[in-house]
């Protein structure tokens, strides 16, 4: 299982949220290619990197960011947050990213999700299905959606996607453990690599969404409370 930590960045800073509540806001560096060369350092090979103030503004606006930390690092970035045009796209990945995640495009414009799909490939366009009461939420999680979670990702497995990044938003940024349940659900109904997102608070808990057959697994505030260390991270991918 790939270990991915998250680096979510409001106004060039590295910053974490609780369940998606801006208000929650805490900074963590203010300097994200510090935190991104630290993770380097130990060993880790991929990056999920967060755009949340493009995800409020519906347009990609820090990909100065993407871009210093694709070019200073080696990490295999997945970037997302305010990917809505082909614009967007375009400046993502010439500024370094490996791999986007779309999540509210997927819901209010299938069409265009769909074209980047079939344009890109399922290596480098991740579905994003982040789900409240198994709704899925869009918009930086700002809006809830009539979407039921399970049948949005089997529509788009049928569609070719192959990569699912998937947070329960009521354990995102909780340290409270991530939703086995779910994941568990979602791994049996659907064919596709699931990237487990949200709550991961103990590294005990690694094993287990490994086991579980999930293909990766996001860790963020749990990294950066120190709840789980860059040397257990780097001793875990050692031995995988």
């Amino acid at each position: 299982m790939r270990i991915i930590p998250a680096i979510d960045i409001i106004e060039g800073k590295c910053v974490r949220l609780s369940k998606g509540d801006y208000s929650t806001k805490k900074i963590y560096n203010e300097r994200p290619l510090e935190v991104a060369k630290e993770f380097e350092a130990h060993g880790i090979e991929y990056l999920h990197l967060v755009d949340l103030d493009g995800a409020k503004s519906k347009h990609i606006v820090n990909y100065r960011v993407l871009e210093e930390i694709a070019t200073k690092t080696n990490l295999k970035i997945d970037f997302g947050g305010g990917l809505k045009s082909d614009e967007d796209l375009r400046i993502a990945f010439e500024s370094g990213a490996q791999q986007i995640t779309g999540g509210s495009i997927a819901v209010k414009e299938p069409s265009t999700f769909e074209r980047w799909l079939k344009a890109y490939g399922n290596e480098k366009i991740i579905l994003g299905a982040d789900a409240k009461d198994r709704k899925i939420a869009v918009s930086g999680w700002l809006e809830e959606s009539n979407q039921e979670l399970i049948p949005f990702i089997k529509g788009y497995q049928e569609k070719g996607v192959g990569y699912v990044i998937s947070t329960d938003i009521s354990k995102d940024g909780m340290l409270q453990g991530p939703s086995f349940g779910l994941y568990k659900e979602i791994l049996e109904s659907c064919d596709v690599k699931l990237i487990a997102s949200g709550g991961i608070s103990t590294f005990e808990e690694l094993p287990k969404l490994a086991e579980m057959g999930c293909e990766g697994t996001i860790i963020g505030k749990a990294i950066y409370e120190n709840r789980i260390t860059l040397k257990e991270l780097e001793q875990y991918i050692l031995n995988n």
